[in-house]
């Protein structure tokens, strides 16, 4: 899958900023500042891509589930033979069983210094911009070290453009984009409940779930674009269209095929 001339996701972004009320010329200005604070230290794609091609990808949302996904998932040691996707809060749940993600996706309204805390242990930042989060770039970003930034706009020099809305749906259509061999989802319930892991301070539950809902369809959208294996190991979620449900014992079997 690629996002190269942007023109699907382009119809998605509008329908986005026509419910969320959200500017173009604001998250245009965050992605300009996030280029400007990367500029001579920013990651390449290829650092991603080298981490994540054509391997066994695990994605964390910061749902509901997440807590004993976790417990599952450590029953049959999926942490050490994947790649670990963590979506912004979920950092939080994986350091407090001590496992470090390989990647974090945040657009840094998360607990700030879990996400410090993992990136000076290892974990690659994908630091995204948009209208609402300028103090928080300018803030965060000098702080962390190996950063690629992305943005739901025009794209900009250390700052790329792979589709995807919500801090998950971004880690999964990061996957897809760099060439996972399979990728499975864990914590992402995207239901009517919100997780002790998602952001500290919900300003609207009622715009969180509308969030959520859009995380669900552009999950559904992207399964139809891609012919990488995608499942669902989240424990109590919704059904996610194009995601198989699988339990973790079965996706470390698929993982070995």
């Amino acid at each position: 899958m690629n996002f190269k001339d942007l023109s699907e996701w382009w119809l998605w972004y509008n329908k986005i900023i026509s419910t969320f009320k959200f500017n173009r010329d604001d998250d245009q200005k965050a992605a300009n500042l996030l280029s400007n604070l990367l500029k001579g230290k920013g990651l390449k794609p290829l650092n991603i891509k080298r981490l994540i091609e054509h391997k066994p990808v695990i994605v964390f949302g910061a749902g509901p589930s997440l807590k004993n996904d976790l417990i599952q998932l450590s029953k049959v040691d999926l942490f050490n033979s994947c790649v670990l996707i963590s979506a912004n809060g979920a950092t939080t749940a994986l350091l407090n069983i001590n496992k470090i993600p390989h990647i974090i996706v945040s657009d840094l309204d998360g607990r700030i210094e879990d996400l410090i805390k993992a990136n000076e242990k290892g974990a690659y930042m994908i630091i995204h911009a948009h209208g609402d989060n300028i103090p928080a770039l300018e803030n965060y970003v000098p702080k962390l070290n190996r950063v690629l930034g992305t943005t739901q706009v025009e794209p900009r020099p250390y700052v790329y453009n792979f589709g995807g809305f919500t801090d998950g749906d971004r880690a999964v259509f990061l996957a897809v984009r760099f060439n996972a061999k399979i990728i499975g989802l864990a914590g992402m319930d995207l239901g009517n409940k919100i997780g002790e892991y998602s952001k500290p301070i919900v300003q609207s539950y009622e715009i969180k779930l509308m969030k959520l809902k859009f995380c669900k369809e552009l999950l559904e959208w992207l399964s139809s674009k891609t012919t990488i294996p995608l499942y669902n190991l989240t424990s109590n979620g919704e059904r996610i269209k194009g995601f198989k449900n699988v339990t973790p014992f079965e996706f470390s079997k698929l993982i070995k095929d």
